[in-house]
């Protein structure tokens, strides 16, 4: 007979068991749950009278004033700033940056003339990139002129500019006889005119059609060296050719200037000690319009280096001294002698120069298929890393982000015509704003960890090297918008974002557009210095969704400008 110890312990079933378990579970999750909420609460700073508020605090030294426009960005704000606080180049607590004296207001950092007077004249040297030391940088806003207005818009702008946004009549004076430009009242016309185009740019063209051939897609990149105000390069583009004008900072004043604010790429440049800022066998044509380049001194440098950026196939024009020389020499002002030994060095020099009429991978296919064809470059396996899967993927990429930008940014109304791209990577922005009446900048910077420059140019696209720590080779205001996507990554542990940021200020138009791709924790910090820059600005969400790390900062330069007595410390 079994016996009932009074003091075994009860036995329990599995109900109560179970019950246990859940009881277990809740109360270490609550304890989760209020441990995450009380580490929240004390790591939320409070925020600080003014930390964020920059933007609206306009009254600067000087007389400049600021527009108050609602913002034009059209996706929901998101608020990342309380619980992200990196500091990016000890930029924490900045304030409004200042506007900069008036006479800054054409400033080209690398190009200063009163610097490059430093430097050696042989070779042109004292023209080239001269870059100002620590000590000269500029914390400041460069200032847009009195009474500057929105460029006229594409196609409009490639015959007119508003005088008062480049005021200078000096081009229309000494280049009144070759038509380059004449003042017209309020604004500045171009008649498409030039030292080597008597019946204007368009006839010169058509000229030049007969000779090699403009219109059947295959010639797209050109180069114009000396380019003057780019009218050769404004007429090319209805034939579908894309020309990289460029030419120096000198006495022609604002030569490059004029042809930017004409719609027209361009970049301040000279072929003087170094290598020009594109890669080999870039160009389908490269053209020098009495550029007044010597061609055959150096041992043919020169043309050599023409020869280097050209590709298997492409054509160099030259028109102007020595070519005809027997029929113009008069008019030229130089001895018979003297163009006699130009010409016959040029052609030494040409004699002398051999190369594969074979590009590796395969020839380029004709405008506009060009564009979305696999690179040579990428078919031959000559950019390691890079694939054609890769490179369709990127192209698929860019199509569906092109729907995003759409809703987020003005594309489609013609506010924007001079694009830059900072970080291009293969072209894909580029390529995707072809259906758009605007040209790309592509720059690929010299440590990128691929150097896609070459493919982009395949691809019918133009662009340059350029490392971002130093300023661009360019005027002030001349893009309408700037795509920057990825490359503060790239920079931040290189050198001071702070003084990217400036620099893209400088040479953003007022009430132009700038759309950055990073992480949170970056766009927050980009966010307080564009604010103190006077910007106007919101992070949107990756068109992907809200999971996606990265985020998207949409921003505007606001509407001001600096007064002629302006003068600041």
């Amino acid at each position: 007979m079994a016996k009932d110890y009074n003091g075994s312990p009860k036995h329990h079933g599995p109900l109560d068991a179970k019950r246990n378990r859940i009881t277990w579970i809740l109360g270490v999750s609550g304890l989760c749950i209020l441990s995450y909420i009380m580490g929240s609460w004390k790591s939320t700073p409070t925020p600080t009278s003014g930390q964020y508020d920059t933007v609206s605090k306009v009254g600067c030294e000087g007389g400049s004033s600021l527009s108050s426009k609602a913002s034009p960005f059209s996706s929901s704000n998101l608020d990342f700033e309380s619980h992200h606080q990196l500091d990016l180049n000890g930029s924490s607590g900045l304030q409004e940056f200042p506007p900069c004296d008036m006479k800054y207001s054409e400033y080209t950092p690398c190009q200063d003339q009163v610097r490059g007077r430093r430097y050696d004249r042989n070779m042109l040297k004292y023209r080239e990139r001269h870059c100002p030391a620590k000590d000269e940088l500029l914390y400041c806003l460069i200032p847009a002129p009195p009474n500057y207005k929105a460029p006229f818009r594409w196609p409009q702008s490639r015959d007119y500019a508003w005088y008062d946004n480049i005021p200078h009549k000096e081009l229309s004076i000494e280049k009144a006889i070759q038509n380059w430009i004449q003042v017209e009242g309020d604004r500045f016309r171009f008649p498409g005119g030039g030292t080597m185009f008597p019946r204007g740019a368009d006839a010169y063209i058509d000229d030049l059609n007969q000779l090699i051939p403009l219109r059947t897609g295959s010639i797209r990149t050109a180069i114009d060296t000396g380019c003057g105000v780019a009218s050769f390069g404004a007429y090319l583009l209805k034939r579908d050719v894309i020309a990289m004008s460029f030419a120096p900072r000198d006495t022609h004043e604002a030569q490059v200037q004029f042809a930017l604010e004409r719609g027209v790429p361009a970049m301040i440049g000279i072929m003087g000690s170094l290598r020009l800022p594109y890669p080999a066998r870039a160009f389908d044509m490269a053209h020098c319009s009495r550029c007044l380049i010597p061609w055959g001194k150096y041992d043919g440098l020169y043309l050599i280096e023409v020869d280097r950026i050209l590709r298997p196939g492409g054509y160099w024009v030259l028109s102007g001294p020595p070519i005809h020389w027997k029929r113009y020499w008069r008019g030229w002002q130089r001895t018979q002698e003297d163009l006699q030994k130009e010409q016959d060095e040029i052609e030494r020099v040409a004699a002398k120069v051999t190369r594969s009429d074979k590009v590796a991978g395969g020839e380029l296919e004709k405008w506009p298929k060009r564009a979305f064809t696999l690179p040579p470059r990428i078919s031959s396996g000559s950019i390691p890393g890079i694939t054609a899967e890769k490179f369709k993927a990127d192209n698929d990429m860019w199509r569906d982000r092109m729907v995003h930008y759409k809703r987020i940014a003005p594309l489609s109304q013609g506010k924007f015509r001079n694009v830059m791209d900072m970080n291009a990577y293969l072209g894909g922005f580029a390529a995707a704003m072809l259906k758009y009446p605007v040209w790309v900048m592509n720059v690929v910077p010299p440590n990128s960890d691929h150097d896609t420059l070459g493919a982009i140019f395949e691809r019918g696209l133009i662009g340059t090297y350029h490392d971002w720590c130093e300023a661009f080779s360019t005027y002030p205001r001349t893009y309408d918008m700037i795509h920057a996507g990825g490359i503060f990554n790239i920079y931040q542990d290189r050198c001071n974002v702070t003084l990217i940021l400036l620099e893209m200020d400088r040479i953003l138009r007022p009430e132009g557009t700038v759309i950055f791709r990073e992480g949170v924790e970056l766009l927050v910090k980009i966010k307080s210095i564009t604010d103190a820059m006077r910007w106007k600005s919101s992070i949107t969400d990756h068109e992907s969704g809200p999971f996606n790390p990265e985020k998207i900062l949409v921003a505007e330069k606001t509407y001001w400008t600096g007064e002629a007595n302006q003068s600041q410390n």
